[in-house]
Protein backbone atom coordinates (compact mmCIF):
# COMPACT_ATOMS: atom_id res chain seq x y z
CA UNK A 1 0.00 0.00 0.00
CA UNK A 2 1.42 3.49 -0.89
CA UNK A 3 2.04 6.49 1.04
CA UNK A 4 -1.52 7.71 0.29
CA UNK A 5 -3.17 4.85 0.17
CA UNK A 6 -2.43 4.45 4.01
CA UNK A 7 -3.57 8.07 4.72
CA UNK A 8 -7.04 7.30 2.96
CA UNK A 9 -7.65 4.52 5.98
CA UNK A 10 -9.67 5.60 8.99
CA UNK A 11 -7.03 6.63 11.80
CA UNK A 12 -6.85 4.63 14.95
CA UNK A 13 -4.93 4.64 18.03
CA UNK A 14 -1.33 5.62 17.97
CA UNK A 15 1.51 2.86 18.48
CA UNK A 16 4.20 4.73 20.06
CA UNK A 17 4.96 3.30 23.49
CA UNK A 18 5.72 5.62 26.70
CA UNK A 19 9.04 6.34 28.13
CA UNK A 20 9.19 5.82 31.97
CA UNK A 21 12.03 8.12 34.05
CA UNK A 22 14.89 7.06 35.20
CA UNK A 23 17.62 8.71 37.40
CA UNK A 24 20.74 11.02 36.49
CA UNK A 25 18.78 13.09 34.14
CA UNK A 26 21.17 15.51 31.34
CA UNK A 27 19.69 18.75 30.91
CA UNK A 28 20.49 21.88 28.77
CA UNK A 29 22.21 24.71 30.45
CA UNK A 30 19.55 27.38 31.54
CA UNK A 31 19.38 30.66 29.82
CA UNK A 32 17.31 34.22 30.83
CA UNK A 33 14.19 33.85 29.45
CA UNK A 34 12.59 36.38 27.22
CA UNK A 35 9.52 38.00 27.42
CA UNK A 36 6.30 35.78 26.00
CA UNK A 37 4.80 37.70 22.88
CA UNK A 38 2.06 39.83 23.33
CA UNK A 39 0.29 37.84 20.35
CA UNK A 40 1.28 34.56 21.39
CA UNK A 41 -0.99 31.74 21.99
CA UNK A 42 0.47 29.31 23.30
CA UNK A 43 -1.02 25.53 22.78
CA UNK A 44 -0.02 24.38 26.81
CA UNK A 45 -0.48 27.84 29.35
CA UNK A 46 2.53 29.29 30.65
CA UNK A 47 0.99 27.96 34.43
CA UNK A 48 0.41 24.88 33.18
CA UNK A 49 4.27 24.32 32.17
CA UNK A 50 5.81 26.12 35.26
CA UNK A 51 3.87 23.75 37.27
CA UNK A 52 4.62 20.24 34.85
CA UNK A 53 8.12 21.36 33.43
CA UNK A 54 9.66 24.74 35.36
CA UNK A 55 12.91 24.33 33.76
CA UNK A 56 11.75 24.53 30.01
CA UNK A 57 9.98 27.91 30.76
CA UNK A 58 13.18 30.03 29.10
CA UNK A 59 12.95 27.45 25.78
CA UNK A 60 9.28 27.86 25.75
CA UNK A 61 9.06 31.52 25.80
CA UNK A 62 11.54 31.39 23.11
CA UNK A 63 9.83 29.51 21.16
CA UNK A 64 7.14 31.53 20.85
CA UNK A 65 8.86 34.69 20.57
CA UNK A 66 10.28 32.48 17.22
CA UNK A 67 7.11 31.73 16.13
CA UNK A 68 5.72 35.24 16.49
CA UNK A 69 8.34 36.65 14.26
CA UNK A 70 7.81 33.67 12.17
CA UNK A 71 4.34 34.54 11.95
CA UNK A 72 3.30 31.68 12.93
CA UNK A 73 1.18 32.90 16.19
CA UNK A 74 -1.63 30.19 17.09
CA UNK A 75 -0.51 27.87 14.74
CA UNK A 76 -1.08 24.06 15.35
CA UNK A 77 0.88 21.50 14.65
CA UNK A 78 2.06 17.74 16.02
CA UNK A 79 5.91 17.82 16.54
CA UNK A 80 7.72 14.95 15.99
CA UNK A 81 11.65 14.37 16.87
CA UNK A 82 13.42 11.94 14.76
CA UNK A 83 17.01 11.13 15.89
CA UNK A 84 20.52 10.00 14.11
CA UNK A 85 22.03 6.53 15.89
CA UNK A 86 24.47 6.09 13.81
CA UNK A 87 28.00 5.35 15.12
CA UNK A 88 29.25 8.64 14.45
CA UNK A 89 26.49 10.08 16.71
CA UNK A 90 28.23 8.38 19.93
CA UNK A 91 29.89 11.35 21.01
CA UNK A 92 26.96 13.99 20.63
CA UNK A 93 25.27 11.21 22.85
CA UNK A 94 27.28 11.41 25.45
CA UNK A 95 27.97 15.02 25.23
CA UNK A 96 24.21 16.44 25.37
CA UNK A 97 23.78 17.51 22.46
CA UNK A 98 20.56 15.48 21.52
CA UNK A 99 18.97 15.90 25.14
CA UNK A 100 19.32 19.55 24.65
CA UNK A 101 17.63 19.12 20.84
CA UNK A 102 14.98 17.09 22.59
CA UNK A 103 14.33 19.85 25.21
CA UNK A 104 14.43 22.04 22.93
CA UNK A 105 11.83 20.06 20.87
CA UNK A 106 9.27 19.42 23.91
CA UNK A 107 9.22 22.82 24.12
CA UNK A 108 8.46 24.12 20.52
CA UNK A 109 5.48 21.41 20.97
CA UNK A 110 4.46 22.83 23.84
CA UNK A 111 3.73 26.42 22.31
CA UNK A 112 2.04 24.11 18.85
CA UNK A 113 -0.03 21.19 20.58
CA UNK A 114 -1.62 20.57 23.59
CA UNK A 115 -1.30 17.01 24.29
CA UNK A 116 2.14 17.68 25.94
CA UNK A 117 3.92 14.66 24.09
CA UNK A 118 6.63 13.95 21.57
CA UNK A 119 7.14 10.72 20.01
CA UNK A 120 10.56 10.31 19.85
CA UNK A 121 11.95 7.92 16.61
CA UNK A 122 15.63 6.91 16.31
CA UNK A 123 17.09 5.30 13.36
CA UNK A 124 20.34 3.85 12.30
CA UNK A 125 20.27 1.62 9.19
CA UNK A 126 16.75 0.73 10.72
CA UNK A 127 14.12 2.67 12.45
CA UNK A 128 13.37 1.76 16.11
CA UNK A 129 9.44 2.71 17.11
CA UNK A 130 8.37 5.39 18.01
CA UNK A 131 8.32 6.62 21.64
CA UNK A 132 6.32 9.24 23.51
CA UNK A 133 8.18 11.48 25.61
CA UNK A 134 6.06 13.93 27.67
CA UNK A 135 6.84 17.07 28.21
CA UNK A 136 6.87 16.49 32.47
CA UNK A 137 9.48 13.78 31.61
CA UNK A 138 11.93 15.56 29.93
CA UNK A 139 14.80 14.96 32.22
CA UNK A 140 16.89 11.77 30.69
CA UNK A 141 14.55 11.79 27.92
CA UNK A 142 17.03 10.45 24.99
CA UNK A 143 18.61 7.68 27.30
CA UNK A 144 15.16 6.66 28.16
CA UNK A 145 14.37 6.52 24.86
CA UNK A 146 17.46 4.56 23.85
CA UNK A 147 17.15 1.92 26.48
CA UNK A 148 13.62 1.09 25.90
CA UNK A 149 14.37 0.89 22.13
CA UNK A 150 17.27 -1.36 22.80
CA UNK A 151 19.34 0.97 20.49
CA UNK A 152 22.20 -0.15 19.01
CA UNK A 153 24.63 2.50 16.81
CA UNK A 154 24.95 1.73 13.13
CA UNK A 155 24.74 3.08 9.59
CA UNK A 156 22.78 5.81 8.50
CA UNK A 157 19.26 5.08 6.73
CA UNK A 158 16.61 8.05 6.38
CA UNK A 159 13.65 6.56 5.27
CA UNK A 160 12.68 4.10 7.84
CA UNK A 161 12.31 6.57 9.91
CA UNK A 162 10.17 8.41 7.52
CA UNK A 163 8.15 5.65 7.44
CA UNK A 164 7.66 5.08 11.35
CA UNK A 165 6.85 8.69 11.51
CA UNK A 166 4.28 8.70 8.24
CA UNK A 167 2.84 6.17 10.05
CA UNK A 168 2.42 6.52 13.54
CA UNK A 169 1.06 10.18 12.47
CA UNK A 170 -1.52 7.92 10.50
CA UNK A 171 -2.52 6.26 13.41
CA UNK A 172 -2.45 9.19 16.00
CA UNK A 173 -5.70 10.48 14.40
CA UNK A 174 -4.05 14.10 14.46
CA UNK A 175 -6.02 16.81 12.52
CA UNK A 176 -3.17 19.18 12.61
CA UNK A 177 -0.42 19.03 10.43
CA UNK A 178 3.11 17.63 11.33
CA UNK A 179 6.05 19.31 11.95
CA UNK A 180 8.70 17.19 11.60
CA UNK A 181 12.37 17.77 13.38
CA UNK A 182 14.64 15.47 11.71
CA UNK A 183 18.06 15.30 12.85
CA UNK A 184 21.29 13.61 11.47
CA UNK A 185 24.85 14.22 11.24
CA UNK A 186 25.60 12.80 7.77
CA UNK A 187 24.66 11.40 4.59
CA UNK A 188 21.88 9.33 3.87
CA UNK A 189 23.25 5.62 2.20
CA UNK A 190 19.13 5.31 0.99
CA UNK A 191 18.75 8.68 -0.64
CA UNK A 192 16.83 7.57 -3.52
CA UNK A 193 13.99 5.89 -1.03
CA UNK A 194 13.95 9.05 0.74
CA UNK A 195 13.24 11.13 -2.47
CA UNK A 196 10.11 8.91 -3.26
CA UNK A 197 9.15 9.07 0.46
CA UNK A 198 9.08 12.88 -0.09
CA UNK A 199 7.51 12.96 -2.89
CA UNK A 200 5.01 10.19 -2.08
CA UNK A 201 4.17 12.48 1.20
CA UNK A 202 4.35 15.59 -0.53
CA UNK A 203 0.34 15.78 -0.64
CA UNK A 204 0.07 15.33 3.22
CA UNK A 205 -0.02 17.88 6.01
CA UNK A 206 3.47 16.70 7.14
CA UNK A 207 6.50 19.15 6.77
CA UNK A 208 10.05 17.43 7.69
CA UNK A 209 12.82 20.21 8.96
CA UNK A 210 16.17 18.26 8.50
CA UNK A 211 18.50 19.50 11.10
CA UNK A 212 22.48 18.69 10.26
CA UNK A 213 24.48 18.80 13.48
CA UNK A 214 27.85 19.55 11.50
CA UNK A 215 28.71 22.94 8.97
CA UNK A 216 25.73 23.97 7.09
CA UNK A 217 28.37 23.72 3.70
CA UNK A 218 29.94 20.41 4.68
CA UNK A 219 29.80 17.95 1.36
CA UNK A 220 27.83 15.26 3.91
CA UNK A 221 24.64 17.73 3.50
CA UNK A 222 25.15 17.79 -0.03
CA UNK A 223 22.10 15.64 -0.24
CA UNK A 224 19.75 17.52 1.92
CA UNK A 225 20.65 20.65 0.36
CA UNK A 226 19.66 19.75 -2.69
CA UNK A 227 15.74 18.86 -1.52
CA UNK A 228 14.55 22.64 -1.91
CA UNK A 229 14.85 21.24 -5.94
CA UNK A 230 13.51 17.99 -5.78
CA UNK A 231 10.96 17.62 -8.29
CA UNK A 232 7.46 15.67 -8.91
CA UNK A 233 6.17 17.25 -5.50
CA UNK A 234 2.76 18.22 -4.76
CA UNK A 235 4.37 21.43 -2.85
CA UNK A 236 8.00 21.55 -1.63
CA UNK A 237 7.75 19.36 1.92
CA UNK A 238 11.30 19.99 3.76
CA UNK A 239 13.49 22.22 4.99
CA UNK A 240 17.14 22.00 5.76
CA UNK A 241 19.33 23.70 8.38
CA UNK A 242 22.78 23.01 10.65
CA UNK A 243 24.14 24.04 13.34
CA UNK A 244 27.94 23.30 13.15
CA UNK A 245 29.94 21.06 14.99
CA UNK A 246 29.33 22.39 18.85
CA UNK A 247 25.60 22.13 18.27
CA UNK A 248 25.15 23.53 22.36
CA UNK A 249 27.29 26.24 21.22
CA UNK A 250 24.17 27.76 19.05
CA UNK A 251 21.61 30.04 21.05
CA UNK A 252 18.13 29.12 21.63
CA UNK A 253 16.85 31.87 19.52
CA UNK A 254 19.11 30.50 16.49
CA UNK A 255 18.04 27.42 16.70
CA UNK A 256 14.31 28.40 16.53
CA UNK A 257 15.07 30.55 13.66
CA UNK A 258 16.60 28.31 11.36
CA UNK A 259 14.23 25.79 12.61
CA UNK A 260 11.07 27.67 11.58
CA UNK A 261 12.99 29.44 8.47
CA UNK A 262 11.01 27.00 5.87
CA UNK A 263 7.92 26.46 7.41
CA UNK A 264 5.41 29.51 6.74
CA UNK A 265 6.54 28.81 3.14
CA UNK A 266 5.61 25.20 3.35
CA UNK A 267 2.21 26.11 5.42
CA UNK A 268 1.27 29.00 2.51
CA UNK A 269 1.56 26.64 -0.31
CA UNK A 270 -0.08 23.73 1.46
CA UNK A 271 -2.89 25.99 2.29
CA UNK A 272 -3.20 26.82 -1.79
CA UNK A 273 -2.73 23.39 -2.33
CA UNK A 274 -5.75 22.37 -0.17
CA UNK A 275 -3.41 19.76 2.06
CA UNK A 276 -4.11 22.08 5.31
CA UNK A 277 -7.36 24.41 5.89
Amino acid sequence: MGILGMFRRRRTSAPATAVAPVDKPVTATAAPAPDLPSTAKPAISLTKLQAEAPALVSLYKQAAVSLSKSGLDGRRAAVYLVLDHSASMSRLYRNGAVQRLAEQSLALSANLDDDGTVPVVLFNDRSYSAQDVEISEHRGAVERVRKACGAKFGGTNFAPAMRTVLEHYQACGATDPAFVIFQTDGAAADRRNVRKLLQESSGLPVFWQFVGFGEPDARMFSFLRTLDSLDGRTVGNTGFCATGKNPTALSDADLYARLLSSYPAWITAARAAGIIR
